[in-house]
């Protein structure tokens, strides 16, 4: 009994392992008749594997889609990928991802070959995620998203503006966009007749598919590219352009994507571009940076840097008076 247990899970962690087999090439692989192997894929059958057979010289054996999600058989890399990748994603903006993940992680864990716990235990103990603050999203609007994106259909849904006003979208959808902290959806709007970019967290509704449409050219061939520019610059007051004396990897650790575009300036220097509609947020967090820095565009930064400036040496000024005496 335990050498057919073993046999069947052979076969299984085969068929897994590649989109078809055929009879002869399991039965060499496994060591057995081929008359062994019908054999056992009928008792994988039996188990609820949806094992599909196709004849002739070209045919052979394919593991579909069930109703229920079968055991996995996972070499160790693969285990280990697995655990790692759960454990990334325990704080997922995806309502209810970051429980699931918990939850399946510690399924994975009791069961981890005790050789690869200590590789397992090493690298979660030497990697600290720093929680980044992040919008729900509900994980049906983004099903629905991806679905309709899939089948090329239109989908009508509420969407709810940054100034909180909420009204009916229809959209060809292209594609979702995953910041880290928020999911984007990169889209035609009907109506209005342009491209545009929507945040999935103010989605008020399940989007509803409805007709096929008939795909257009993309507004660019990077699309993450093109919703980071159209969140950080576009929809703002002022389109600011600054010089920060850093190299960009270190900027890059201090700055999220979504908050500004960075591109290099040489080893020692990288370009800021980013979208405000105040001018005096940006200075402070600017000078909160401990870095120099160079205001580029607009003139209107430039101008309200000095004032800034000057508020701050009279400030000091008198500080210094009052503790002279």
């Amino acid at each position: 009994m335990l050498e057919t247990s073993a046999r069947l899970l052979h076969l299984l962690s085969l068929l897994q392992m590649r989109r078809e087999w055929t009879g002869p090439a399991l039965a060499q692989r496994m060591e057995v008749t081929e008359r062994t192997v019908r054999r056992d894929i009928g008792k994988l059958r039996t188990l609820g594997y949806p094992i599909s057979a196709s004849p002739g010289i070209a045919g052979g054996y394919q593991l579909g889609a069930g109703a229920q999600l079968p055991p996995l058989l996972l070499d160790d890399d693969e285990a280990l990928a697995v655990a790692i990748g759960l454990t990334a994603v325990t704080a997922s903006p995806v309502a209810g991802v970051g429980e699931a993940s918990v939850r399946a992680l510690t399924k994975l864990e009791q069961v981890l070959p005790a050789r690869l716990r200590p590789r397992f235990s090493g690298l979660r103990s030497a990697v600290t995620r720093m929680a980044a603050p992040s919008t729900p999203v509900d994980p049906a609007v983004l099903t629905a998203l991806s679905a309709a994106i899939t089948e090329r259909r239109i989908v009508a849904f509420r969407y709810e503006r940054h100034d909180g006003e909420s009204s009916r979208r229809l959209v060809e959808p292209y594609r979702l966009v995953d910041t880290g902290r928020r999911w984007y959806l990169v889209a035609w709007d009907t109506v209005r007749e342009d491209w545009r970019t929507f945040r999935v967290d103010r989605c008020r509704s399940i989007p509803s598919p409805r007709a096929r449409f008939t795909a257009r050219p993309l507004p660019a061939t990077d699309l993450a590219r093109y919703v980071q520019k159209s969140i950080t610059r576009s929809p703002y007051s002022y389109d600011a352009v600054i010089r920060l004396a850093a190299g960009i990897r270190e900027i890059e650790q201090r700055i999220p994507a979504e908050i500004a575009e960075l591109t290099s300036d040489g080893p020692n220097a990288t370009i800021l571009r980013a979208g405000f509609d105040s001018l005096d947020y940006p200075l402070m967090q600017l000078a909160s940076l401990d870095v120099e820095f160079e205001i580029l565009e607009p003139e209107a930064m430039r101008v309200r840097a000095a004032e800034l400036a000057g508020r701050l040496r009279r400030a000091a000024g008198r500080a210094g008076t009052v503790y002279a005496r």
